[in-house]
C-alpha cells in the first residue's frame, strides 16, 4: 500500500494505492470550526444535494444513472469531529479495468454534479427536493425523543457543559424552522467557497491520472489549509458533581454518567485513554460489567466509551430507579478502584490484544484505511504497525496516571416506572 499527499491550491489530495480491492472509493471531506447555528443547516444541505441535481432533478434520476454508472454508490453525511464540523461526500465504483475506459472519469464527474450543480433556481434550491430534506431531518430529529438511551446521553451532554461538548450532532428543530431555500443556498456557497478541503482516494489507481481527473472536477476556491486542533481541552474542571433527574414514561430507567479529562499527553489520548477504558467498562469483562451487573445484579447492561476529541468519557446503564444510589456508588468505587490501581495484569493484557485484534480488520475495508489516513492528516494519528508498537508499550503505571486525569462529572437519569423487576 502506498501513500501519497498532493497539495493544491485550494485542497489537499491524498491518494492511497493498493491493489486489495476491485473498486476505487473516493471521499471529500469539507470543514470548518464548529458553530452551533451550522449544525441543522450543514445536516438538511446534505439531505438536499442528495436529492437532485440540475443534470438529474429527481432522486430516481440520479438513481438511474448510478445504474448506468455500474451500480455506482453514493453517500453523503455531516458529523462533528472535536472542535470541526466536516460535510463527507463520498462515492464507489468499479475499476475501469472490470468495466470501460474513461469510467473514472464519469464517476468523479457524477460526485462533481452533486457538487457543483445543485438543482438551484433563482438563487434558491428547488422547493420540492428541500421539503423533502427538511422532512426527513425533522423525522429524525423528532424520533430521537423515543430512544431513551440516546435522549438521555444527549440531556447528559447539556447539562455537563455549554460549550461545544452540548451541542447535538444532529441539529435542533427550532432552527430547522428557520431555514428556508434561498438561505440554504447561500450557506451552500459559503461551504464550497470556504470550507477546508481533502479529498482521499483508494485503489488501484494511476496518481497522475486521479490528480488530473480530480483537478478538473473539483473545482473548490478556498485556500485555507487551518491545522487547528480538532481536540478541544476544558478551560476548568469543577470540584462538584451534578446530578439531574428526569421523569419519563418509559418503562426501565436510563442512567448516563459524564467524565471529565484532565489535559493528557498525546500517547494518553491515543493509546492509555483506549486500555483504561475497555478495562472500566468497554468490554464484557470490564469491571463495571463483572461488579455492578454480574454480581449485584443492579443492571439490565452498563458500559463506558470515550470521546478523546471532547476529553470526556460515558458511561451508561439501564437500571431500576430503586437502585440508584447504590449503582452510583458503586461506579465511583470502580472509578477509583482504576485510580488506585485495583486491576490485575490479565485486564491490561487482554485489553491491549483485543485492541491489537481490532486493527488487523481495518485493511479489510477501503472506508477504513481512508480514515486510517484521515486521522493521520488531522490528529497527526499513527499507522497501525505504529499503533501496535505504541499500544504494547502501555503499561499498568500509565493506566493508573490517567485514571487519576479523570473526574466524574455529570450524572443524569431518566426516570423510569420501573414497573418490571425482572432482567
Amino acid at each position: 500500500m502506498n501513500y501519497k499527499k498532493i497539495e493544491h491550491e485550494h485542497y489537499n489530495l491524498h491518494v492511497i494505492q493498493t491493489d486489495k480491492f476491485k473498486t476505487i472509493k473516493m471521499e471529500v471531506y469539507l470543514k470548518r470550526l464548529l458553530k452551533k447555528e451550522d449544525i441543522t443547516k450543514r445536516n438538511v444541505l446534505v439531505n438536499t444535494l442528495l436529492e437532485s441535481t440540475k443534470k438529474y432533478p429527481s432522486r430516481r434520476l440520479l438513481e438511474i444513472e448510478t445504474e448506468e454508472l455500474y451500480d455506482l454508490g453514493y453517500k453523503g453525511s455531516n458529523y462533528n469531529s472535536g472542535k470541526y464540523t466536516i460535510l463527507s461526500f463520498n462515492i464507489s465504483f468499479l475499476n475501469p479495468k472490470y468495466t470501460e475506459e474513461n469510467m473514472d472519469e464519469k464517476s468523479i464527474s457524477f460526485l462533481n454534479e452533486i457538487l457543483f450543480n445543485p438543482n438551484v433556481n433563482n438563487n434558491m434550491f428547488n422547493q420540492k427536493n428541500f421539503d423533502m430534506a427538511i422532512n426527513i431531518m425533522r423525522d429524525h430529529l423528532e424520533s430521537m425523543e423515543e430512544n431513551a438511551a440516546l435522549y438521555s446521553q444527549i440531556k447528559m451532554l447539556e447539562e455537563m457543559d455549554d460549550s461545544i461538548i452540548s451541542y447535538r450532532s444532529s441539529g435542533y428543530i427550532e432552527d430547522l424552522d428557520k431555514l428556508n431555500p434561498k438561505d440554504l443556498y447561500e450557506y451552500y456557497l459559503d461551504v464550497i467557497n470556504n470550507d477546508i478541503v481533502d479529498i482521499f482516494v483508494i485503489g488501484d489507481i494511476d496518481v497522475n491520472r486521479i490528480d488530473f481527473l480530480i483537478e478538473n472536477n473539483m473545482l473548490f476556491k478556498n485556500n485555507n489549509k487551518s491545522k487547528e486542533s480538532h481536540y478541544y481541552v476544558h478551560e476548568e474542571i469543577p470540584s462538584s458533581i451534578k446530578e439531574v433527574k428526569e421523569k419519563s414514561n418509559k418503562e426501565q430507567s436510563t442512567l448516563v454518567i459524564g467524565t471529565k479529562f484532565d489535559e493528557m499527553t498525546d500517547f494518553e489520548k491515543r493509546y492509555v485513554l483506549s486500555i483504561y477504558n475497555y478495562i472500566l467498562g468497554g468490554s464484557t469483562d470490564s469491571n463495571l460489567f463483572i461488579n455492578v451487573r454480574e454480581k449485584n445484579s443492579l443492571c439490565y447492561y452498563i458500559n463506558s466509551s470515550i470521546q478523546p476529541l471532547l476529553s470526556i468519557g460515558i458511561i451508561k446503564a439501564g437500571i431500576n430507579s430503586k437502585d440508584y444510589d447504590k449503582v452510583i456508588d458503586l461506579v465511583k468505587l470502580e472509578i477509583d478502584n482504576m485510580k488506585q490501581g485495583n486491576f490485575n495484569d490479565d485486564k491490561l493484557n487482554n485489553a491491549i490484544v483485543s485492541y491489537i485484534n481490532s486493527l488487523s480488520e481495518l485493511e479489510d475495508n477501503p472506508s477504513s484505511i481512508i480514515s486510517l489516513y484521515t486521522c493521520l492528516e488531522y490528529l497527526n494519528g499513527d499507522l497501525i504497525e505504529d499503533r501496535i508498537k505504541n499500544i504494547k508499550k502501555v503499561t499498568k503505571e500509565d493506566v493508573i496516571k490517567l485514571a487519576n486525569k479523570i473526574h466524574l462529572n455529570t450524572i443524569f437519569l431518566l426516570e423510569g416506572s420501573d414497573d418490571n423487576e425482572e432482567e
